[in-house]
């Protein structure tokens, strides 16, 4: 009973101070930037990489993963595998087709891109 209530405290305080240093860090990278005579608002004024295919991205890694659920659940069903060994079969599932569905969108956005630079 004792473990019940450690598991959400343990949570909290990992996040919490998962927070407060992500910002300590940020800060005492700013201050490095400022005594070496550099502006840390560069740093963020500057655009990043374009991302014209977030969309893409995530809506086939979506497509990916429930692909992956169907097959992972079509193989347990079939082979009779238990709750434990269905879990790994799940996850793996997931897993591939979900990194699958990732590199089909990275090839996509290439190609896009190659066919932008030949105009």
């Amino acid at each position: 009973m004792g473990n019940e209530i450690l598991v959400p405290i343990t949570l909290f305080l990992c996040t919490t101070a998962l927070v407060f240093g992500l910002r300590y860090m940020s800060n005492k990278e700013k201050m490095a930037m400022i005594e070496r005579g550099m502006d840390p608002g560069l740093a963020k004024s500057r655009p990043s990489a374009p991302m014209p295919f977030v969309s893409l991205k995530f809506g086939l890694l979506l497509v990916g993963l429930g692909l992956g659920l169907i097959v992972a659940l079509f193989t347990v069903r079939n082979t009779g595998l238990d709750d434990e060994e269905g879990v790994a079969v799940y996850f793996g599932c997931l897993s591939i087709f979900g990194g699958f569905g990732l590199i089909v969108s990275y090839a996509m956005e290439k190609n896009w891109l190659d066919k932008q630079k030949d105009i």
